[in-house]
């Protein structure tokens, strides 16, 4: 009868109301709209980190070695999964930067966008690719994964006393910080030439979202905060200081359930040289 059920409704029904359908019912995605961080902490499992990391350094061994093609979010493919707007800020910053390309990569990881974009990138005069991460992520990077051109740091002020990045890449990171504003506005006093936002959701309206993201265990167990921004509210942090270059649409809209839009931005400081 079940079925039979299915049958009946996927003939009728609109495959974008499907599409909306399944994601609607689904036990893992975005939930909530809590007021308080502590709220939304204390309705997480949390994550097991040391999993985390284990998971996300197997797969991109892999990658190191040729063994696989791309990893996301510790899950390999066979073909990588270009995000061309982040590729295109990345060489469009390189060509007013004498062909070298200087980034701090906020929340990168083990180094998965490097690992991504680097056959378009290691042509380029010099490449230094700074990753700011957690201090479990950035010692297993500095173990396994850094080399001439990834380097890996405990923290932003560090690394930018280090190598002076001229640019700064936020993707898919925002949305996981207790006070995201409180990031942007260290990141504007920073006075970086450019910022590169990549892979972040927004909804309509001037107040954020508060959720609970609840991952599918076929990546690995966990469930943690995450912010949907208001995209007017977002923006007016940049207003006077940075110029709004590009707008674009990332991925990730895919895995929200909840009506939103996700976007990335280039931004470049209004009296760079």
């Amino acid at each position: 009868m079940k079925n039979n059920l299915k049958q009946v409704i996927k003939k009728v029904t609109p495959p974008i109301f499907l599409d909306i359908f399944r994601r609607r019912i689904s036990k893992y995605g975005f939930f909530g709209n809590f007021q308080t961080w502590k709220d939304a902490v204390n309705a997480s499992t949390g994550y097991n980190s040391d999993e985390i990391i284990r998971k996300v350094k197997e797969s991109l061994l892999k990658v190191k070695s040729g063994e696989a093609v791309y990893e996301r979010d510790s899950v390999l493919f066979d073909k990588i999964h270009y995000l061309w707007p982040l590729l295109t800020g990345l060489l469009w910053i390189a060509s007013q930067k004498a062909n070298r390309l200087n980034i701090l990569d906020f929340g990168g990881s083990l180094g998965s966008s490097y690992f991504q974009n680097r056959k378009f990138l290691i042509h380029l005069k010099e490449l230094k690719w700074n990753i700011v991460e957690l201090k479990k992520m950035v010692e297993c990077g500095k173990k396994y994964f850094e080399n001439e051109h990834l380097k890996f740091y405990f923290d932003l002020d560090n690394c930018i006393r280090e190598e002076n990045p001229d640019a700064i890449v936020l993707s898919g990171v925002l949305q996981y910080i207790e006070k995201p504003y409180s990031l942007i506005g260290k990141i504007i006093k920073n006075r970086f030439d450019f910022i590169i936002i990549d892979r972040t959701p927004f909804i309509e309206g001037d107040k954020d979202r508060l959720t609970v993201q609840k991952v599918s265990p076929k990546i690995y167990k966990a469930s943690f905060p995450a912010w949907f921004f208001s995209e007017t509210k977002f923006l007016k942090y940049f207003e006077g200081r940075y110029e709004l270059i590009e707008e674009f649409d990332a991925s990730g809209k895919d895995s929200a359930n909840i009506n939103s839009r996700y976007k990335g931005f280039i931004f470049r400081i209004k009296d760079v040289k």
